[in-house]
Order: C-alpha cells, then structure tokens, then sequence
C-alpha cells in the first residue's frame, strides 16, 4: 500500500513538472517558421477569419447612414449592430461544440458560409428589417469563425508558435479598427454600399475555400461534450440583449434598469454555470485555485478599453475641430497602439518578462484613459491634439503587450485537449461579451454629460479607467499559477 502511494506521488510530481515545462517553454518558433509554407496557409485562416470579423464591427457603422438614406429604417439603427452582436456571441459559445464535431476545416467551411450567407442577405435587402435579419446570420457565422481563430491554434500549429499565433490573431481585432472604418466610407463614399457586402461575401468564399484545402478535417476533440449549454446561452443571450437595449431606451431609469436586469443575468449565468456539467465557459474556469478565471475576467476589462474608441471620434470634430478623417485617424490610435505593441510582446520569452506584460498593461491603458480625460478641453489645439493621440496610443499599448500572453495562459491552462480547445475558444466570448457589455456603458456615460460634450468626454474615458483599473489586479491573479 505505501509502495502504491510512493509511485502515485511521484508520478503525480512527474505530471506536474511536465505541465509546469510546457508553461515555462520559451516561444522558440520564429516570425519566419510562422509564416512559412507548412504553416502560412492555416495562419493566414485563423488570422483572416478574426480580421473579416473584426473589420465588419466597423465596416457597417460607416455604411449605415447610406444605407438609411436608400432603404429608410432610422428608429431600427442601434439593432443593426445590436443584432450582429448578439447572433456572434451565441456563435462564439457554440465553437466548441462544432469543432469537436465537424473538425476544424469543416467547421471553418461552415462559419464563413453562414457568413456569406448574410451578408448576401445584406446586399440585397429592400428594407431595414431584412438587413437586420442578414446581420444576425452574419453574426452567427462571424462569432463562429472568430472563435475558431484561437480554438484551431492548438491543432493546427506547434506549441512553439502559439504566442506569436495568438498575437496576430488579437492583432487583427486592431486592424479592422483601421480598415473597416476606411473601406465602408469609400463605399458611402461612392454610393455602393450592397456592393460592399458583396466583396464580403467573396472574402469568405475565399476562406472557405482556403480552409477546405489547408486545416485537418478530422474531428474528435470535445466530441465526447456535444451537448449544448441551453440554460446559459439564453442567459448570456438575454444578459447581451439587456446591456444593448440599455443604449437605445430613454435615458433615465429606463437605462438604469436595463443594466441592473443585465447585471442581474450574468450573476445568474455564473450561478447555474458552477453547478452545472454542461457549460459556456470551461469547467476549469470555475474551479477552486485554476487562474483561467481571472485570464478571462482581464481579457474583459483590456476589451472594455477598446470601446472607448466609439466616441474618440466626435470629441475629437467636437472639441478638437477636427474634420471626418483626422477625427477618425484620431480614433484609430489606440488601435495602433494596440496592433504594434502585440507585433513586439510575442518577442518576450522568458516567463517574467511575460509576466511584466500582462500586469503593466491594464495599469498603461487606465493612465493613458485617465491622462485623455484630464487632458480634455473646448477648442483644443493642434498640440493639445497631438497630446490626446499619444495618450490614446499609450492605452493601446497597454493592451497589446499583454493580450498574446493571456492568450497563451488560456490555451496552456489544461494539458486536457477537449478542455484546452474550449478555453481557447471562450476567450472570443469574453472578448464578444465585454464589448457589448461596455458598449451600453459608455452610451450611458457620454449622456451623463448632458448638453456638454465636454463633461461627456470626462465621463466617459473616467467611467471606463475605472473598469479597466480592475485589470490591475485580475492580471496578478491570472499570473498565480506561474511564479
């Protein structure tokens, strides 16, 4: 019997060393062994799948005034989004489940079909209502292939790889910050706004077809867990669906109650998910010690940064006399930062200077929101301007150095394959649900202002550091498990 417990612990001890050599295993793999033929196909999937997802958040937004002006439907403008949004996250719950199933070049096929689906919905809608119902298949298949992004990272690319990997995929949510914007106002611009849908829909038949001939088709992973999590998607669904309809009641109570009701449903999601067997979220996210919990919980309030972005636009034509384009180059600068900050922290090798990353950057995004909002004033100049984008780009930074690295902790968490594919995939779902959990937050916040841009501009970049300040200390927690 002693003998019996003898070799249990020591093979315990070897289990534990190996997990432990694989969270220390330095990045290794190079920018050009990813980018090389074995690999360049899969990668430009994961990472092309991300971007199409990404750049189409913002790629409608400046097709919607067009869109308007042809087909009518004002008082349905906020559900355009609202409903891609929502469709998405159902989509990103669900990837797990379809990439055990289907494997990852069938499942890939599938998203960007529904995708294009949509969008060809989109492109030939006579009426708000019919592009709405477009939108939401566009989000069914974009949270799905957003989701895959990461989920397909374990199977399809060498542990080596994985940080710089994930880095370029979360780089790509910045690009299409950048490029969408452009690319539907060129469209505005020209008064071809179904034709923008189209070159959607040709992107995702070239994906698929990609997908088709470069990813594993075999399926297997999280198969033997294909039961859907009904109880918490509708929750989570209806907690989305609060937090969005909050932006669109009157301001006043009616705003108040419908965050409460969403804060309200995602205490219950949680609730039902650490009791049940059949969950959202990894199992291991809600499990006593595991520090997934807190990678998701920091990966929420680095996204929640990002939306602060919405409005950096109109402060800036408002208050800095900016045209169109410099306001909206203006908000694209924590996007940048975003994006060549991440390029660089996948370099970061050795342990503590990852962990240096991913507890510096909520404190970069808080100071830099922070300094934006203190900086604020009426007819701002052009150095004060200046100052506005180099704060703007500092609060980018600090979310690019540390998102590669969360990434990584999320796909390293379980040796367990199923469970390591679902913790990849339920970071798209965190990132999905900040998003619009803080968009309904920073509407509020910009009404506070009332009459007074400039208090809303306060209001605003003070209401989201306070939400981002919390990453200070969710990221030493995330961390606990690698000193």
């Amino acid at each position: 019997m002693s003998e019996s417990i003898e070799t249990q612990t020591s093979s315990d001890s070897k289990r534990e060393e190996l997990i432990l050599a694989a969270a220390h295993q330095q990045t290794g793999g190079g920018w050009g062994e990813l980018f090389s033929r074995a690999h360049l196909a899969a990668v430009s999937i994961l990472a092309g799948g991300v971007a199409l997802y990404a750049m189409n958040l913002y790629f409608t937004a400046a097709l919607m005034p067009s869109i308007v002006s042809d087909i009518g439907g004002a008082e349905y403008y906020a559900w355009v989004a609202t409903g891609f949004l929502m469709a998405a996250v159902i989509g990103s719950m669900l990837v797990s489940r379809i990439l055990g199933s289907l494997g990852a070049a069938r499942s890939y096929i599938l998203g960007f079909l529904v995708f294009g689906a949509g969008a060809t919905v989109n492109a030939l809608s006579p009426s708000m209502e019919i592009l709405i119902l477009g939108r939401v298949v566009q989000g069914l298949g974009g949270g799905l292939v957003a989701g895959l992004g990461y989920a397909v990272i374990r199977s399809t690319l060498p542990d080596r790889l994985w940080a710089r990997a994930a880095g370029l995929i979360s780089a790509m949510w910045g690009v299409g910050t950048l490029v969408g914007p452009a690319l539907g106002g060129l469209f505005a611009q020209l008064g071809l706004w179904r034709w923008a849908y189209g070159l959607l829909l040709l992107a995702a038949l070239v994906l698929a077809v990609m997908a088709n001939r470069a990813l594993p088709r075999q399926a297997g992973a999280g198969q033997h867990d294909s039961s859907v999590p009904l109880v918490s998607l509708i929750l989570l669904t209806l907690a989305a669906a609060a937090f969005s309809v909050s932006s669109t009641v009157p301001r006043g109570w009616a705003t108040g109650a419908s965050i409460l009701v969403g804060v309200l449903l995602l205490f219950a999601f949680v609730t039902f998910e650490r009791r049940s067997t059949t969950t959202v979220l990894p199992q291991l996210t809600y499990r006593s010690g595991n520090p997934l919990k807190w990678v998701y919980l920091t990966v929420a309030v680095l996204c929640a940064g990002v939306m602060a972005e919405t409005f950096i636009p109109l402060f800036g034509q408002e208050l800095g006399g900016l045209t169109p384009l410099v306001a909206g180059l203006l908000g694209a600068a924590m996007s940048v930062g975003w994006v060549l900050s991440q390029l660089c922290s996948v370099n970061l090798e050795s342990l503590r200077a990852q962990t240096i990353a991913i507890r510096l950057g909520p404190v970069l995004l808080t100071a830099g929101l922070i300094v934006y909002g203190l900086l604020q004033a009426d007819g701002a100049g052009a150095a004060l301007v200046i100052a506005w984008a180099v704060v703007l780009f500092v609060a980018g930074v600090g979310i690019g150095i540390a998102f590669p690295h969360l990434s990584v902790a999320a796909l390293r968490s379980t040796t367990d394959e199923a469970e390591g594919n679902k913790a990849a995939a339920a970071l798209n779902t965190t990132q999905l649900i900040a998003y619009s959990v803080t968009s309904a937050l920073t509407g509020t916040l910009v009404t506070m202002g009332g009459a007074s841009l400039l208090d809303s501009a306060r209001y605003m970049a003070f209401g989201v550091a306070i939400i981002t300040a919390l990453g200070v200390v969710t990221a030493s927690f995330s961390m606990s498990n690698r000193r």
